[in-house]
């Protein structure tokens, strides 16, 4: 009995809790607003502003009627919004002595897109492939010397280079402009391409030799296929600066080859009639409609790129 008493008496033993999970983290208290996180809050919001606004302007007075846009108002939206503007500076915008909008540009500027960034960005892929891997001779200087035609001006070289494919028939050509980009994109596609060849390791090259691999065996079978990271760095980088690109539009394409920043130019600077400030902005939308939507749809992989080695080496 007495047993039996003491027994119940006694007091519960304390309950412990489970220890945490080796694997889970302990949930971290609320960040507060410090004022260096106000100040880069604040920074980034008037950085956002500052690119923004302008975009902002652009894309409602394209939208405006030019009864609106003769208010002054140029932050306010449009009333009666519109989309003559946009229809007119693709199809009927006068582009100096010719009428039909820059539709015609914007083909031009595809077709010699396409083959400069394939091109330029191939032959970039294995000079980097030979300068890494191979011991070519003379590497060093070649190198030395694509890497200082990076840092080259354009107008150092303009006047050589129209003489100089004046003399062969290519001057004013579609094989013209395309040669063009392909030599200016060139060396900075050598750059990037053996910068992330050097990052990876030395023994997959190896024992692709040791396997009885050729040049062109390894580089399309291994190193190309390992490029890809790097690979859609070149794309967005060749495509955003071919497809912008003005100079050399104006002078190697031709009347036949302009690009569209070229017609685009000729469409906002054009002296007769009334300025059409709707239809100018709606030509630069247009104009910068495929280097906006590249930036947007592949610049998480530009960055994954970047870091998987485009600055390595």
């Amino acid at each position: 009995m007495a047993a039996t008493l003491s027994t119940r008496d006694t007091p519960p033993a304390p309950v412990r809790s489970a220890p945490a999970a080796p694997g889970r983290r302990r949930a971290r208290p609320a960040a507060r607003l410090s004022p260096g996180r106000l100040g880069v809050y604040a920074f980034l919001l008037t950085t956002a502003v500052f690119f923004l606004l302008p975009l902002y302007v652009m894309l409602v007075t394209s939208f405006k009627p030019m009864e609106e846009i003769r208010l002054g108002q140029i932050f306010a939206l449009p009333a009666a919004p519109t989309l003559d503007a946009w229809a007119k500076a693709w199809s009927s915008a006068c582009t100096g002595l010719e009428c039909g909008g820059i539709r015609g540009g914007f083909w031009n500027s595809v077709v010699i897109v396409v083959p400069s960034v394939a091109l330029s960005i191939l032959f970039g892929a294995i000079n980097g492939y030979a300068l890494t891997f191979w011991r070519v001779r003379w590497a060093p200087p070649l190198f030395g010397i694509l890497l200082l035609g990076t840092f080259i001006p354009y107008q150092v070289m303009m006047y050589p280079l129209v003489r100089a494919f004046a003399a062969v028939g290519l001057f004013g050509s579609l094989p013209g402009i395309v040669l063009i980009h392909i030599g200016f994109g060139m060396p900075v596609m050598t750059l990037l391409f053996r910068n992330y060849y050097a990052g990876l390791p030395a023994e997959l090259f190896k024992a692709a030799r040791i396997d009885g691999g050729g040049f062109w065996r390894i580089f399309f079978q291994l190193m190309l296929p390992m490029s890809v990271p790097i690979t859609i760095v070149a794309v967005i980088m060749q495509v955003t600066g071919i497809w912008n690109d003005f100079i050399l539009g104006l002078v190697f394409a031709g009347r036949e080859h302009l690009p569209m920043t070229v017609q685009l130019n000729n469409i906002i600077n054009t002296s007769f009639g009334e300025r059409e400030y709707n239809v100018n902005m709606a030509a630069t939308l247009l104009t910068s409609l495929v280097p906006l939507a590249i930036y947007l749809v592949s610049g998480r992989w530009f960055v994954r790129g970047i870091a998987a080695g485009a600055v390595k080496g």
